[in-house]
This record gives C-alpha cells, sequence and structure tokens, in this order.
C-alpha cells in the first residue's frame, strides 16, 4: 500500500498539548509495516494504565484536557492516534482502510506493547474498535468506560442523524475536519484548536481514512463486520468487570446508546452510571475535566 506521513512541523505549537510523540512500527497488512503514534503520560510503573481511544475524524489531542486530570491521579495514560489519523500514517486510497484492518492494526499494537490490566476510555470510533479489543482479549482489562459509542450490528437503524452525517461526509467537496468536530461541540472552538483538528490533514490526500469511516459503520446484517461485532456483543455480555456508561446529556448521533450496554452488558450493574450535563457528541472538548474526574471516581471505587 502507499503510505503518507503528515510532516512533523505540522504538529508545532498546538495549544495545550505539550506531549512527546511516542511511535510503534505495526504490520500493515499486506507485508509492509505502518507507524502508530500515541501518546504515553504518566509514570510506566503507575497501578492503573488507561487506554484512551479517540474516534472520526479527531485524534489523540481529543484527550489534551484529560490527560493532566489523569496522571494527576497517579495514572498511566495511553492515547494512541488510529491509523489514518493524526501522527499515525495514512494509507491510500481508501480501499486499503476497513473495518477489520483497523482492529488488527491496533491487536498489533496493543500486543507488541504488551498491555495489561487496562481501563478502556472510549468515545465514537474508539468505542467501535475498543469494545473489539475487549471482546477479543478480554483478560487485558480491568474496566471499560464508554462515552458517546455504540457498537452497531446492522440488526437496526444507525438513526437518522448518522445517517446524515455519512451522506455529508461523502459529498462534501473539500473534508473539513476542523469544523466537523466544532460542529460535534456545543463549545465554539477556538481557531488555533480548530487548527488543531486540521494538522494531520495538509491537503484532502491525507483524509482518505477520515473520508472511509463513516461507509464502515454496519448499517446491515450483509455487512462483513456484522457477524464479528454480534459475536464481540456475546462476550460483553458475560464481561462481569467493572463497566460504567458517561454518555452526554446533548448528542444526538448516540443518544440512548448508553441504555442498550447498561441493558447488556453484565459488568454494567450497581455502576454509578452518570450523564454528563453541557456536552456535545465530543465530550473530550466540552466536558474533559469532568469525564476525567469521572473516570478517576470510577477507579477509585472499583479498586483491582
Amino acid at each position: 500500500m502507499d503510505v503518507l506521513r503528515t510532516p512533523d512541523d505540522r504538529f508545532a505549537g498546538l495549544p495545550d498539548f505539550p506531549f512527546a510523540p511516542h511511535y510503534q512500527n505495526i504490520p500493515s497488512g499486506d507485508g509492509s509495516e505502518l507507524r502508530l503514534h500515541y501518546l504515553d503520560e504518566g509514570p510506566s510503573d503507575a497501578p492503573e494504565t488507561l487506554l484512551c481511544m479517540h474516534g472520526e475524524p479527531s485524534w489523540c489531542f481529543l484527550y489534551r484536557h484529560m490527560i493532566p486530570v489523569l496522571t494527576g491521579a497517579g495514572h498511566r495514560v495511553l492515547a494512541p492516534d488510529l491509523i489514518g489519523f493524526g501522527r499515525s500514517d495514512k494509507p491510500t486510497p481508501r480501499s486499503e482502510y476497513t473495518y477489520a484492518r483497523h482492529v488488527a492494526w491496533l491487536t498489533a499494537w496493543l500486543t507488541s506493547l504488551d498491555l495489561q490490566n487496562l481501563t478502556l476510555v472510549c468515545q465514537d470510533w474508539g468505542g467501535l474498535l475498543g469494545l473489539r479489543l475487549v471482546a477479543a482479549m478480554p483478560e487485558r482489562f480491568r474496566r471499560v468506560v464508554v462515552a458517546n459509542t455504540f457498537l452497531p450490528t446492522g440488526e437496526s437503524s444507525p438513526g437518522a442523524a448518522f445517517l446524515a452525517w455519512q451522506k455529508f461526509s461523502q459529498e462534501v467537496e473539500t473534508f473539513p475536519t476542523g469544523v466537523i468536530i466544532n460542529g460535534g461541540c456545543t463549545t465554539e472552538l477556538s481557531a488555533d484548536v480548530m487548527a488543531g483538528y486540521d494538522a494531520p490533514f495538509p491537503d484532502e490526500s491525507f483524509k482518505e481514512g477520515a473520508r472511509q469511516f463513516p461507509l464502515l459503520v454496519p448499517t446491515s446484517l450483509d455487512d462483513p463486520e456484522s457477524a464479528p461485532n454480534r459475536a464481540a456483543w456475546e462476550v460483553l455480555e458475560q464481561f462481569d468487570r467493572p463497566f460504567l456508561t458517561a454518555f452526554s446529556d446533548q448528542d444526538a448521533i448516540t443518544a440512548g446508546g448508553d441504555t442498550a450496554f447498561q441493558a447488556r452488558v453484565a459488568g454494567t450493574k450497581d455502576q454509578p452510571h452518570t450523564t454528563i450535563e453541557g456536552g456535545g457528541h465530543f465530550l473530550q472538548e466540552d466536558r474533559g475535566p469532568e469525564l476525567a474526574r469521572v473516570v478517576n471516581d470510577f477507579i477509585a471505587r472499583t479498586p483491582a
């Protein structure tokens, strides 16, 4: 596959983002390698390790206001950039991106670092991918926090808001990353923050992964990932480790998804599920420190 790599100078001087980059080479799936970028903050020997996963079309920049609160509680925080996003490599053309490949790429990264005893914090596609990791390797996870995400199987409609977003993502001439993030927030993002979300994509050729993601969400039983997601649900239904929902109250795309998790996942029983007020789809932007405190309290309440 052909691979693009965003120049480093695109990431210089980003607001509130003092974090050092880390890289791991992983198999691409065609015999070559891809470079996956991740943040690794806090003590490497911390008792608790958090895996914070972003979605579409953001990158680990989304967690910049949460990381200091999480590391301030003594935790180690890892936040990868999905392949096609952030400082990670960006294969081209769009056909190189599949749901299964995203799962394989993340699995290769996680196992190459031999990450154990994890608390997953996930939103948007971070949930669609992170929950597949939990289902495939439940022994590596102590806890899960899901926020504004879902695990679709194609058995029901994803909803009008998602279908409108899917249509927009394919038809818009210039994919306006920063504008999209801003539109998914309840707060108005500053120009420099919007530029931070645009930073990984110098031009449209770098956005193949971002363009493709909306088409990879299973919307029918014929989708190739419908069966794997149904199998993942079977594992999650039996997953009895602590599992918390922390959805925001102003996200039209995933509204109601928290109750689906609470009804089906064993580990949700008797947990302090919360609704974070004033947050849009990207609640890490709107209410990042608040979500981080929810995570910290959850960990303190459910010691290993």
